[in-house]
């Protein structure tokens, strides 16, 4: 599903966010992606999402290049930042119709799934607000709504669950799990790592922009934790 073979992303002035990762997701995989503040996780998810160029290296998804194949790539693509930029003016509903507008969601489609979603979050009663008076969280739930009725083939998440509170995170991974059932797959980074360890098939570990330990959750943490994994990764010079 997604593929990233020998990805570099070299800043300005000379400095290597990533260098050289290679790193694959397969259809119904949710995919865990670890590493402390900079050390080049959210810089390799906005590549995958075509939102950041990149120095060297290939990344497709479904079978389109992000580079040679945009559009493509981004139709089978949701992405979902820390902190979603959202249309403070419009209401949540005109919102959700718009995002539906552009990936051409069928009407009875696109209501059935703002229904589900909306009500499984609690924001149904809110959608014919305005989203600036929308809180963190509230904003947060229709950011993840309208990635959820893309359907998308790839879901791509940078920290999702910040600002959620404990039933609309549960929730989040439910549906997380229901998507991966369905053929599609999810990339996300977090600082969670109870909740990778517990949530995802495959964890990769990121340091200083270079992968340092890749595999299936169980063989990755073996008889101890994730968070002692990460830590005595961390601790190595």
């Amino acid at each position: 599903m997604l593929r990233i073979e020998h990805y570099s992303k070299t800043y300005p002035g000379g400095k290597r966010a990533v260098d050289d990762l290679t790193l694959h997701v397969r259809p119904g995989e949710i995919y865990g992606f670890i590493g402390h503040n900079g050390a080049g996780k959210t810089t390799t998810l906005r590549a995958c999402a075509g939102v950041m160029d990149f120095t060297q290296g290939t990344i497709t998804i479904d079978g389109h290049d992000v580079k040679k194949d945009p559009v493509g790539a981004k139709r089978v693509t949701a992405f979902l930042p820390d902190n979603p930029d959202l249309y403070e003016f419009m209401k949540g509903i005109d919102y959700l119709n718009f995002i539906a507008d552009l990936y051409d969601i069928p009407a009875e489609q696109r209501t059935k799934d703002i229904g589900k979603f909306g009500d499984a979050f609690e924001l149904t009663g809110n959608l014919g607000s305005p989203i600036g008076s929308y809180s963190h969280g509230m904003r947060q739930k229709l950011a993840l709504i309208s990635a959820f009725i893309r359907r998308p083939r790839l879901l791509i998440l940078d920290e999702p669950f910040v600002g959620l509170d404990p039933s609309a995170s549960h929730l989040m991974k439910g549906f997380l799990a229901d998507l991966c059932q369905s053929g599609s797959a999810v990339f996300f980074s977090t600082h969670v790592l109870e909740v990778a360890e517990k949530l995802c098939h495959q964890i990769a570990i990121i340091k200083d922009g270079r992968l340092v330990k890749s595999g299936p959750t169980e063989a990755l943490v073996g008889d101890s934790s994730l968070e002692n994994v990460f830590l005595e990764l961390e601790g190595e010079q």
